[in-house]
C-alpha cells in the first residue's frame, strides 16, 4: 500500500517538475525576444566616449625639435612652463621657446623661423594668414590689459570715470605724471598705441619712457620709477608680490586680450616642422589643455589668468 502512494505520489511531482520548466522555458524564451531599449541602448555617436587629442591622435615626435615664437607675457606669467611639460611628455619632442615682443614673433613666422607662433595681436595674426605667410589662425585663450601705477596715484586714475582706456592714459600725460611703454612692437605695445590713437594724443617729453623692453621688465622698470604702465593682467599678477605697484584701471573698452596660434607656412622653409607644429595646435586646443590653461593661477592667485577660448 505505501509502494502505491509513493508510486503516485512521485508521478505528481515529476509531472510538477516537467510544468515547472515548460513554463520557464516559456517565459524565458518571451524574455529574450522581448528585450526593452533600456535594456540594450541603441549605439549613437552621441554615446561613445569622445576621444582625447592629446592622448590618442598626436604623433610621435622623439627626437623632434619645435620652436615656438611666442610672446613674452606667456612666458612671463609661468604659463608655458605650466602647460609645456605635457606637450613634451606626450609627443617625446622638444619646444624650443623663443619669448618675444609678439611683433618680433610674426616676424619670425614672416621670415620662416619659427615652426609655430602663440601670440597676441589678432589683427597682425589675421594679416599674417592673409598674405600666406600662416596657415591658419586658431583661438586659443584670452585674459584683458590694465593699467597699473603707484599706489600714491598721482595721476589720480583709481575711481575715476572714463569712457575708455585712451581716456585713462591721456590723463596720467596730463597730470605729469611718467608712463613707461614697451616701445618694442609686442602686442602690448600695440594695444597702447591703439589706445593713445583711441585718445587722439601722440605721448612725448621725459614722462614718456619707451622701453624696448619685455613686459616683467617693463613692470619692474616702472616699479622703480613710481610710473604706470600697462600690461596684461596675467604678468601683473604673477610678479605682483615683488612689485609695489596697483591695479588703477581696468575693465574698459577695448582692453580684451586674445591669443592665437597659427601653424607658420612650412613652404618658406624646408626645415620648418609642420608636423611638429599642426600637433602643437592640435594639442593647445584640446578639451584637456583648454582646462589646464582654465586652471592657471586659480591656487595661488584665487582666478584663472587667462580663460581658455578654443572654438
Amino acid at each position: 500500500m505505501k509502494k502505491k502512494i509513493w508510486s503516485k505520489s512521485k508521478k505528481s511531482i515529476n509531472t510538477m517538475l516537467l510544468t515547472m520548466l515548460l513554463l520557464w522555458l516559456i517565459l524565458f524564451g518571451a524574455g529574450c525576444s522581448q528585450s526593452s531599449p533600456a535594456e540594450v541602448p541603441a549605439e549613437t555617436p552621441a554615446e561613445t566616449p569622445a576621444e582625447s587629442p592629446a592622448e590618442t591622435t598626436l604623433p610621435s615626435l622623439e627626437g623632434q625639435t619645435l620652436i615656438l615664437s611666442t610672446t613674452t607675457s606667456t612666458q612671463d606669467s609661468g604659463l608655458l612652463e605650466f602647460i609645456l611639460p605635457d606637450f613634451e611628455a606626450i609627443t617625446g619632442a622638444e619646444v624650443k621657446v623663443v619669448a618675444v615682443g609678439s611683433g618680433a614673433a610674426i616676424q619670425m613666422g614672416v621670415d620662416g623661423e619659427a615652426d609655430v607662433l602663440l601670440v597676441h595681436a589678432k589683427a597682425d595674426e589675421e594679416k599674417f594668414v592673409a598674405d600666406g605667410h600662416g596657415l591658419q589662425r586658431f583661438s586659443v585663450m584670452y585674459n584683458d590689459f590694465v593699467v597699473v601705477g603707484p599706489s600714491a596715484d598721482p595721476a589720480a586714475l583709481k575711481g575715476a570715470s572714463f569712457a575708455n582706456a585712451g581716456e585713462a592714459l591721456k590723463q596720467i600725460m596730463d597730470k605729469g605724471a611718467s608712463f613707461v611703454s614697451r616701445g618694442d612692437d609686442s602686442g602690448t605695445h600695440k594695444k597702447e598705441n591703439s589706445l593713445w590713437k583711441l585718445a587722439d594724443m601722440t605721448p612725448s617729453g621725459d614722462q614718456y619712457v619707451s622701453a624696448g623692453k619685455g613686459m616683467g621688465d617693463v613692470l619692474q622698470m616702472a616699479d622703480e620709477l613710481q610710473a604706470y604702465t600697462l600690461t596684461d593682467r596675467a604678468t601683473y599678477l604673477s610678479m605682483k608680490d615683488n612689485l609695489e605697484l596697483e591695479i588703477v584701471t581696468e575693465g574698459l573698452d577695448g582692453l580684451l586680450n586674445p591669443y592665437g596660434v597659427i601653424a607658420v607656412n612650412p613652404d618658406k622653409n624646408p626645415q620648418i616642422n609642420a608636423e611638429a607644429a599642426q600637433a602643437f595646435i592640435d594639442w593647445i586646443v584640446s578639451d584637456e589643455v583648454q582646462t589646464l590653461i582654465g586652471e592657471y593661477g586659480v591656487e595661488k592667485f584665487g582666478a584663472p589668468l587667462f580663460f581658455p577660448d578654443a572654438e
